[in-house]
């Protein structure tokens, strides 16, 4: 990637800074109005004499359940009756003043004229629940796939140095694996960095089949079993001084073993056998690789980067049999349908294109995002629906059923750590990153159940 942390720098540096200098909840934006801090000081006012106990009321922010939610109360918990802005005002002006990071100026606003926004007309999913006790954090502006769900009911997830785990049936939070200190492999395997890491700065997360691995600002990566205490794996994957571990794609093979596919920016996709613990294969391109995911028959890969076109790569030798050429800027995000036939990848011209492989010369569709550029993209299992988040406040879910002709947005306020589905569909998490009002939001499936199926 070829952007700095801090967003909207004169100068932006070369890809690598950690986050320590950048600010979360200002996100991708470099303007007056941001999520949370705005919206505290729209209280601040008030701290005057009388006004203390006042002030106390409005940070006190607290859970927001369906009921709640139905009955009036703003689900993020804002109280929007004690504050000098609306919530219409203030979502106008972050639409007007939301500033979208580019490698190449103006790409958004040349799709934003191009594209025409899809209504959002529809719901396939509703508000269930928000969890404040989840405070999501974001290492790298870029990177956002750091919440996943094994369930409908468990979520993983980063909150600054720590993976925690929020079961929404208990209400309760664990810590999974800490990152402030030592982490080491509790057993010898070949190619193990077994004198382990210290002070690995997590820049992104992936949880599949059992398996927890994170990926470093070093090229770490640290691989856990969900039922198991100890670390499975450590290795640094490069040596390269540009060495972000951007994403990581888990999945079996057609041999069922168990295989991790990860993005370096060191230009490279890898491959590991979680089995045996060793590298498969190593692919290299002329660009830093962002995102790569692998197809449901495990033949091909789609993998985007630090270039405006996005590759179509056979798995096996990593040979480029197609370039897909329609995107203004750097990509971010891919995903496949379940069906194998077509992919999808989110840039930073604010677009998410639709590909099929049957005939890769031009996308099937482009889907306009509101404010940023696409950094999350999710199909849902039975390949209903495309879910891609913008950097902050908006999730969209578009119906793949209908040719991507209709579509709900979901709309909060707050930078997005990352989005996931339950391998149900049933449960939409969305980790939310803010000073003020850092939270879980949890939507649940809407189903059209008629009459009869009441009375069954």
């Amino acid at each position: 990637m070829a952007a700095s942390v801090r967003e909207g720098a004169a100068a932006a540096a070369a890809a690598g800074h950690a986050a320590d200098d950048y600010d979360v909840s200002d996100g991708e934006m470099d303007v007056d109005v941001e999520a949370g801090s705005e919206l505290q000081h729209a209280g601040d006012d008030r701290r005057d004499g009388d006004g203390d106990d006042e002030y106390a009321l409005l940070t006190r922010i607290t859970d927001t359940s369906a009921a709640e939610a139905r009955a009036g109360k703003d689900i993020q918990g804002i109280p929007w009756e004690r504050l000098q802005i609306t919530r219409q005002d203030y979502r106008k002006a972050r639409l007007e003043q939301y500033k979208n990071y580019e490698n190449f100026p103006q790409s958004g606003e040349l799709m934003d004229k191009l594209c025409k926004q899809v209504e959002s007309s529809s719901k396939y999913y509703e508000f269930q629940y928000n969890t404040r006790i989840v405070k999501p954090s974001i290492l790298h502006f870029q990177l956002r796939n750091l919440l996943w769900a094994t369930s409908k009911h468990d979520v993983y997830f980063m909150s600054n140095s720590t993976v925690g785990h929020w079961s929404s049936l208990s209400h309760k939070m664990t810590d999974v694996l800490d990152f402030s200190g030592h982490v080491a492999p509790a057993k010898k395997h070949p190619g193990c960095a077994l004198e382990g890491f210290t002070g690995v700065q997590v820049s992104t997360l992936a949880v599949n089949e059992g398996l927890l691995v994170a990926g470093g600002f070093q090229g770490e990566l640290v691989c856990k079993s969900l039922g198991e205490r100890d670390v499975k794996f450590c290795t640094r994957t490069t040596l390269s001084d540009n060495a972000i571990t951007n994403a990581m794609d888990i999945h079996r093979s057609t041999s069922g073993s168990l295989r991790i596919t990860v993005s370096n920016n060191d230009s490279g996709v890898r491959e590991f056998d979680m089995e045996r613990f060793q590298l498969l294969n190593h692919f290299r391109f002329n660009w830093p690789v962002n995102h790569t995911s692998v197809s449901p028959d495990k033949k091909l890969l789609a993998v985007v980067g630090d270039d405006r076109d996005a590759l179509l790569v056979d798995s096996r030798n990593g040979k480029v049999t197609s370039t897909l050429v329609g995107h203004l800027d750097y990509s971010f995000a891919s995903a496949w349908h379940p069906d194998g036939v077509t992919f999808a990848t989110g840039n930073q011209d604010k677009t998410c294109r639709v590909w099929d492989i049957r005939n890769p010369s031009t996308s099937l569709a482009v889907l306009r995002g509101n404010i940023g550029a696409i950094r999350c993209i999710r199909y849902s299992s039975d390949g209903r629906f495309l879910l891609f988040s913008e950097p902050a406040d908006f999730v969209h879910v578009y119906s793949a059923a209908e040719c991507y002709r209709k579509r709900q947005e979901i709309d909060f306020f707050g930078e997005i750590s990352g989005i996931s589905l339950s391998p149900d569909d049933e449960s939409l998490f969305v980790g939310v990153c803010d000073r003020v009002y850092a939270s879980l939001l949890n939507y649940r499936m809407v189903h059209a159940n008629g009459y009869l199926d009441s009375y069954m």
